[in-house]
């Protein structure tokens, strides 16, 4: 007795997968997520640390952001424009307490 191995033609497994023969569109280049990020903190108003490539340490609020560069306000009054493409990390001040958490209360 011979035994016969099943086995697909993947010219027909490929022409079932895709009956209008397009291919997948690619993921989008832009998510927005940093838009938003930066929206959030600029509507809030929230203190954040800067931290370029070359080690400084910036304390400020977004005052706007471009394509390319952000524009911060320090406590000073003294405003920066930094590039992007420079910045190491941004994140929330943690010292910084809103002044609406317990100032009500007293």
């Amino acid at each position: 007795m011979l035994r016969k191995l099943i086995k697909p033609n993947l010219r027909d497994l490929k022409a079932a997968g895709r009956k209008d023969g397009k291919r997948k569109p690619p993921p989008p280049y832009k998510t927005h997520a940093e838009n938003y990020y930066y929206i959030k903190q600029m509507n809030n108003h929230t203190a954040l640390v800067i931290e370029p490539i070359n080690g400084e340490t910036y304390y400020a609020r977004l005052e706007w952001y471009d394509e390319k560069c952000i524009k911060i306000k320090q406590a000073d009054g003294l405003t920066r424009l930094v590039f992007k493409s420079h910045i190491k990390c941004i994140f929330k001040d943690p010292a910084f307490r809103e002044t609406s958490e317990g100032s009500d209360s007293e």
